[in-house]
């Protein structure tokens, strides 16, 4: 029987309660998507929207050109996720074709693969000096001293970040990510903050522009031949900043801890990696695939009413797309629960599908490889320090992310 929504705020199918998504994720995406390819849930504002849990649906909208990004398209009342200024919201995630197609050629332009392999040597070295630090120690929490540190070096070396100014960075990107409800005002500042940030930035690099990400980007700006309708405007130049200093930090944290509690969970597959960390590289899509960063895809809305397996949604509606759920479907995973490297299993939707495919898919894969390389040659005895149930995921539906991983070794 088709399932017909209505415009937010009129009658329609009854909201899926999402605290037990929050409570044990899987088992309560496996539920919903046992129950029926699409559910109304209290989207990540606490709006309506969709959610689409089933690998099939999932991959194909990824990729469809009825669902928009540009929240311009949102109908009234509806889940439009982050609330950003022009200056920080022209970016990427926010964009559909033609914009999307210019901006993202002109960006390809100075995010090459050559300048990401430039960057292995420094990354290895970045791993070594991190792990240095606390070796001593014999106990950390990885997220604070190890995983939560790697990537925003990282990524602040590539974009030209100086290093006085990195300190401030995870409290805003926490801040954006998962507001803290006690502190309503927190997230609001946080942008005030990072565009701030961005507009004296751009402006020093403008003066001074170094062999850096930013600098190339502003040149791109700057000197790209064409009216303005061939180049980024201010706006999208500070945007792309923005969002790749965000997904670059905030991703590859999550991804670097949430592999190593998942090879922790699974001795013998460590093991098999510290012997042979060459097949670090091969492991990645299932490390990314059991228990990648982003539960959620970015929201699109349908420029039309259309159908996804038997619900009728209206234009302008907002679509969640379950990456988590996806990738514990058993219609595309056989045994999806378990993790195991040497099935080859392929299909993950980690990093995208489509134009929107993530632009950093190389610089994840090698940070990630490295740092986990890095980790399991230097502590053979790596262990948690903790109880593996009292270990505690961020309460949110849009991120998967440990708030700390006590290790010892």
């Amino acid at each position: 029987m088709q399932n017909t929504a209505h415009a937010a705020g009129t009658d329609g199918p009854e909201l899926v309660d999402t605290a037990p998504m929050i409570e044990d994720l899987y088992p309560a995406l496996a539920t919903l998507r046992e129950a029926g390819p699409v559910h109304r849930i209290a989207g990540t504002d606490g709006r309506p929207a969709w959610l689409v849990t089933r690998h099939e649906d999932v991959r194909r909208l990824l990729a469809d050109p009825r669902l928009a990004l540009d929240k311009r398209h949102a109908a009234p009342g509806n889940d439009r996720g982050f609330s950003l200024p022009p200056a920080l919201d022209a970016n990427l995630l926010n964009m559909d074709p033609p914009d999307h197609t210019r901006v993202r050629r002109l960006v390809v332009k100075a995010f090459t693969p050559g300048r990401v392999e430039r960057m292995r040597e420094p990354v290895r070295r970045i791993a070594d000096e991190l792990l240095d630090a606390i070796e001593s120690e014999g106990r950390a929490d990885l997220l604070a001293a190890y995983a939560g540190q790697l990537p925003i070096i990282v990524i602040c070396d590539l974009l030209g970040v100086p290093q006085r100014d990195q300190r401030d960075f995870r409290a805003w990107s926490d801040a954006l990510i998962t507001p803290d409800p006690a502190r309503p005002q927190a997230a609001k500042e946080a942008v005030g903050s990072m565009l701030r940030f961005y507009t004296g930035l751009i402006e020093k690099k403008r003066a001074e522009p170094g062999d850096d990400l930013l600098s190339d980007l502003i040149r791109v700006r700057d000197d790209e031949p064409g009216d303005g309708d061939g180049r980024l405007t201010e706006d999208e130049l500070t945007s792309l900043a923005f969002l790749i200093l965000l997904a670059g930090y905030e991703n590859t944290v999550h991804l670097i801890a949430n592999s190593v509690l998942t090879l922790l969970d699974h001795p013998t597959v460590l093991q098999e990696l510290r012997a042979d960390p060459g097949g670090l590289a091969a492991a990645f899509d299932e490390l990314a695939r059991y228990e990648g960063p982003a539960s959620l895809g970015i929201r699109r809305f349908p420029l039309e009413e259309i159908e996804i397996g038997g619900v009728t949604i209206p234009a302008g509606e907002t679509v969640l797309l379950s990456m988590a759920s996806a990738h514990r479907d058993p219609a595309q995973f056989k045994d999806p629960d378990d993790f195991n490297p040497h099935l080859g299993r392929s299909g993950h939707l980690a990093l995208g599908h489509g134009i929107h495919y993530c632009l950093g898919a190389p610089l994840a894969r090698m940070e990630l490889e490295i740092a986990l390389a890095a980790l399991v040659r230097r502590f053979p005895g790596l262990r948690l320090d903790v109880p593996r149930e009292e270990l505690r995921w961020r309460p949110s539906i849009r991120a998967r992310g440990l708030i700390s991983l006590p290790v010892a070794w």
